[in-house]
């Protein structure tokens, strides 16, 4: 007779959990569908104001997606043609895409062991035709944007966060998101906040950068009558504001279980340091955990390995950006950011959302233990 199988799957994607029961969304989709306020309107703001509130912020402006968020505040920041913007070279690409959309020209730095923007190197990067710094608070952790916001006040710089990825991370008691002049976020399906389809936020305290975004992102429009300058299409549509009010209610909450899944991880693998390591991670930074990053021996091996037995990892991302054939125009090679080259190699991401239970996560450690030899997983 056939042995059972008995592996247990752990997916990457949560969202047909998250959303097995949509009944509760409904009333409010149904009151939006009678309404008629299928464009901005009453939803869109409410939502603005229900973040503004929980970030703690002057201004929130939804757009439809991140990516856009980007590009809308790069130029609210007054990044222009010709101008340089200094980023991490481990990132997503939509982060030097809005750069290059922008009109400027990204010029990259090395990440440190925190897979984040190395800091030490930013000052050696700043030439005259700099405009700005666009830190990448990666997988949902913190950069040094502290060190950050010191660096570009000295050099009278704008600093624009790239938060995609970060939403409900925290320096201290301060949210990230909200140390730049004009900062990003994302609401992706698989972001801390998600909606359904993809989504953005743009978050300032400053007035007039947000009267602007309003109107850009509208087309310019002051009313249906009045372009006051050309704009573009980039609003967020009102059901999507609906889902994202209904589970920002449920922030803290997921971003709990995302901690105390990853800190049960962290210990899990503790002991496997020869083979596994995790970045450091500073006790006054709250990271969210958008997705939960190692260093490992033989990486595509565990990574085949994992998958063949249930486990759905993934790679974030194998080739780092100055070796994409996009960037083959900035004149970068192999060795110029190491660190990032080397962790293109060694990074694996492991599920540990909201919905991974403990008994799953046993089993994962289990695994990898097995794979390096190191036979039962601890208890």
């Amino acid at each position: 007779m056939a042995k059972a199988d008995t592996r247990m799957q752990l997916k990457f994607s949560y969202l047909d959990r998250q959303f097995a029961n949509p009944s509760p969304f409904f009333k409010e989709l149904r009151e939006l569908v009678r309404s008629g306020e299928f464009t901005l309107g009453p939803y869109v703001e409410k939502f603005e104001a229900k973040f503004a509130r929980y970030i703690g912020v002057k201004h929130v402006i939804g757009t439809n997606t991140g990516t856009d968020a980007l590009i809308l505040s790069l130029k609210a920041a007054g990044v222009k043609p010709g101008d340089e913007v200094i980023t991490v070279a481990n990132t997503f690409y939509a982060t030097v895409g809005a750069i290059v959309v922008a009109g400027a020209k990204p010029v990259f730095v090395d990440c440190d062991e925190r897979s984040q923007i190395d800091v030490r190197q930013i000052p050696s990067a700043i030439t005259p035709r700099t405009r700005a710094i666009l830190p990448v608070h990666w997988a949902g952790c913190p950069a040094d944007i502290e060190s950050i916001i010191d660096i570009a006040r000295k050099r009278k710089l704008a600093v624009i966060e790239d938060a995609c990825q970060a939403t409900g991370a925290k320096v201290g008691r301060q949210f990230v998101g909200t140390f730049g002049v004009v900062n990003a976020f994302s609401m992706h399906p698989l972001k801390p906040l998600n909606v359904w389809g993809d989504g953005g936020m743009i978050v300032t305290n400053d007035d007039r950068i947000a009267s602007w975004l309003r109107l850009y992102r509208n087309h310019g429009l002051v009313d249906r009558d009045h372009v006051q300058f050309w704009g573009v299409n980039s609003r967020i549509q009102p059901f999507q504001a609906i889902i994202g009010a209904r589970l920002l209610d449920d922030m803290e909450n997921l971003i709990r279980i995302r901690l105390r899944n990853a800190r049960l991880l962290d210990r899990l693998l503790a002991d496997l340091k020869e083979f596994v390591s995790t970045p450091p991670r500073p006790r006054r930074y709250r990271e969210v955990y958008t997705i939960y990053l190692a260093r490992v021996k033989r990486r595509d091996e565990l990574f085949r390995y994992l998958n063949d037995r249930g486990v759905e990892a993934k790679i974030h991302y194998p080739i780092p950006l100055h070796l994409q054939n996009a960037a083959a125009g900035l004149k970068y090679k192999l060795g110029d950011f190491p660190e990032a080259e080397q962790q293109a190699g060694e990074v694996i991401t492991l599920p540990s959302h909201q919905y991974i239970t403990e008994k799953q996560l046993h089993y994962m450690a289990g695994l990898i233990r097995k794979f390096y030899g190191r036979g039962r997983n601890a208890q």
